[in-house]
Order: C-alpha cells, then structure tokens, then sequence
C-alpha cells in the first residue's frame, strides 16, 4: 500500500462533533451535490416526458431504456466502490483525479442525452448509450463523494451533519434542474450543469479530507464487493430503502403526468410544485436535524415515512383545478423528503462504524448502496409507465378510467409501499438493529 502525500493530501482534516463542523467545510464538501442532482431525480422526471412528447417515443419503450441502461450501470456499482476504496488505500488526491476525469465524461453524456444528432430507431440507440454512459460517470463521482463523507467519522450528529450538507444542496440542484428547462430552456440547463460541475469540483478538493491511508485492506476484489452483506445492519438498512425508495420514485417518474391530465394544471405550475417541494424539503432538513437529538435516526426516518403516507393518501383524492391542494401536497410531502435524505445515509455510517469497517470498506458499502438506489429509479420507470399503458393511459388522456389508472399508480401504489417499509423499519428499530 501506498503511502504517496501529494498537495491535496495536506489539507485540514474534518472535525469529529456538529458543533465544530462550520459552514465553510459543509459548503466545500456538499457543493458538488448541486450539479450531481441534475442526474438524479430530475433525469427520471425530464427525460420521459421530453421523449414522449418531443419525439413519439412509447412509454413501454422509454420505460424499457430506462431500467435496461439504469440496471446495466447499477451492476458495476459495487465494483466501483470497491474501486474507490483503493483509491482512498492510496490518496484522497487519486480519488480527487479519477474524478474531475469522470467529470469529464459526464458533462458529454448529459449533453448528449438532450441534444441527440438522430431520430427513429437510431435515437433510441443513442440515448441508451448516452444514459450509460452518464450514469457510469455519475456513479463514479457518487460513491467516491459519499464514501468521502462517511470517512469522517463522528458520532451521530456529526454523522447526520455531514449527510445533510452533501443532500441538502441536491435539493437546489434539483429545483433547477426541474425549472430551468421550463424558464429558460434545455441548452441553458445543459450549460448551467456543466458550470456547476466544474464548480463542485474545485470546491471538493479544498473540503476537509478524512485520513487517507488508514487501515487500508489487502483482500480480495471479489471479498471486498461481497463484504457489505455480511452486516446484518447493512441487511435491514438496505431492504427498508429499497422499499421506501421505490415508494418516492414512483411519482418522481410520474409528476408531470399527474400535474398536466389529472389536475390539468397550466404549465407555469409545473415549475412551481416541483419548487415548493424542493425547497419545503430542503427547509425542513434543519428541523429534522433537531428533532434527532430527541428521536434518533431510525425513529425520525420513521415519523416521515408516516407524514408522506397521509400526504399521498390525500392526493388520491385531489382533482382537475385543485391547484391550491396541490401546493399543499407538495409541501408536506417535500418536509418528509428532508428526513429522507439525511437520515438513511447517517444509518448506514453507523452501521459501518458498528461493523468495525469505518476507514476500510466504505466504498463497497456505497457501492451497494448506490445498486439499490438506481434499482429503485429503474424498476419506478420500469414498471409504472408500462403499467400506465397497459390500463389505458397515454399522455393527456382525459377520460376517467385512464385518470384512475394514473391516480393508482401515482398514489395509492406508493402509499403501499411506505407503509410496508415503515413497518420493517419499526421492526428494526425496536429490536435495535439499526443502531
């Protein structure tokens, strides 16, 4: 193992508590999360509807490319953890380099996604390869930026700290991703994008760095992709997300849909309820922070999953013109969403540390982590759009039966699945094995 020092090896160390964690080291270090949201969320709320209305392509079809490319790039998350974790073995600065060249890769991707030089059958080659690519890139900059985070140890304050200062600016640069097509259009997104990347980046390298060298492993490739299993916490941990993530993609695919048939809503408001939601969630974080001195992780991640379920129940009911409703919805909904970014990812340091693999394997761990996450994206857009088809609704249908179908889908499905993974998340926290 390497013990190479390079010039961004030497800059200052993250403290251990909250209270010493400042503004300035949250800022460097959560920065980059602005431009990497672009690929997130906004990609599954943008991309569907931009191909269905801009060039006829079906929503079984679109759905198909969607879980195809995303399940294809989820494989090769664990490996590429195990990948960052070499990295770190080595120097945070290697891990800093691989990554402005991913960046690199990334900026062409995301361009070529929203620009396509093709049409017909050659387009849906082209944005399957530019999604692929895209995702691979994105990939590589995620589990080295979160297993950067998770390194740095702390107790769990300091834990929730630091996951909240990495999710909390994606919130921005979701809200722009989302409005900017809508304000000024695809090529300043694009343009705005490649701007923040570069931004992100520069700010990473001057954020404090965890230890680079210590207790580095020699093991496997093999043994250390696979080690993340043997956690029973990671196991709890990991069947909760998948289920409570596959709950929130699921009308993160079909936002615009529901906005525009059923609430046949005016364009200008599309903007709007993705903004609320946005900034309601990133407002809360703070509030959701306090609250876990009094709850613990497990039990406020529990308290919001129970606040979206009752939100979603009432957007069942909600019909064309119910605009002001509708703001509603997306403000309490997007209050549970800031618990859903920074709790989870705070559990999962903790069970590292629990495990003893703080400082060794945080790059497998995010790796997985990473594969459930994107699997949950994928089998949202995999399975509601060519469900939506199936029952009748197509893009701007009217009639009641392709409504309900929507409603179904957008609703009542997620409903069901927050409310299985809040079960299994009381499970776990009462039997303690989440601490």
């Amino acid at each position: 193992m390497s013990t190479t020092t390079t010039a961004l090896d030497r800059a200052p160390h993250s403290p251990q508590s909250a209270g010493d964690w400042t503004l300035a080291q949250g800022s460097s270090y959560g920065a980059l999360g602005i431009a990497l949201a672009f690929v997130a969320l906004p990609l599954y709320v943008l991309l569907p509807n931009f191909y269905a209305k801009e060039f006829g392509v079906g929503l079984a079809t679109l759905g198909g490319i969607l879980l195809g490319a995303r399940l294809l790039d989820a494989v090769i998350d664990p490996a590429l953890g195990r990948m960052a974790d070499r990295w770190f073995e080595h120097s945070v600065g290697r891990v800093l380099r691989f990554c402005k060249f991913a960046a690199l890769l990334l900026a062409l991707g995301f361009a070529a996604l929203f620009f396509p030089p093709v049409r017909g059958q050659a387009l849906l080659v082209w944005a399957t390869a530019a999604l692929i690519l895209t995702y691979a890139a994105y990939s590589l900059i995620s589990v080295s930026h979160q297993s950067w985070g998770a390194r740095l140890g702390g107790d769990e304050a300091f834990r929730a700290r630091v996951a909240a200062w990495r999710e909390a600016p994606g919130l921005i640069g979701v809200l722009l991703a989302s409005t900017l097509p809508i304000i000024a259009g695809l090529p300043v997104m694009v343009v705005v994008f490649c701007a923040l990347l570069a931004l992100g980046l520069w700010a990473w390298s001057r954020a404090p760095r965890p230890l680079s060298h210590a207790l580095g492993l020699q093991t496997s490739g093999k043994q250390d992709v696979w080690h993340p299993w043997r956690n029973i916490r990671f196991r709890w941990l990991m069947a909760i997300f998948v289920l409570n993530g596959v709950a929130s993609a699921v009308p993160a695919t079909l936002v615009l849909f529901f906005v525009q048939d059923l609430l046949q809503a005016p364009k200008a408001m599309e903007g709007v309820f993705l903004g609320v939601y946005f900034v309601a969630g990133a407002l809360a974080i703070p509030l959701w922070l306090k609250l876990l001195n009094r709850w613990g992780l497990a039990w406020g991640w529990w308290a919001s999953m129970l606040l979206s379920i009752a939100v979603f129940v009432w957007a069942a009911l909600l019909g064309a013109g119910d605009i002001g409703a509708y703001v509603a919805v997306c403000a309490l909904s997007g209050i549970a969403l800031g618990a859903d970014l920074a709790f989870p990812s705070a559990l999962l340091t903790g069970a590292i540390a629990a495990q003893g693999d703080a400082q060794r394997h945080e790059g497998a761990y995010y790796g997985w982590w990473n594969f459930a996450n994107k699997f949950n994206m994928a089998l949202a857009a995999g399975l509601a759009l060519p469900m939506l088809q199936a029952f009748g609704y197509s893009p701007g249908a009217r009639d009641p039966a392709a409504l309900q179908a929507l409603i179904i889908a957008y609703c009542v499905l997620p409903c069901a699945l927050k409310f299985i993974a809040s079960g299994a998340l009381f499970v776990a926290a009462r039997g303690s094995k989440l601490s």
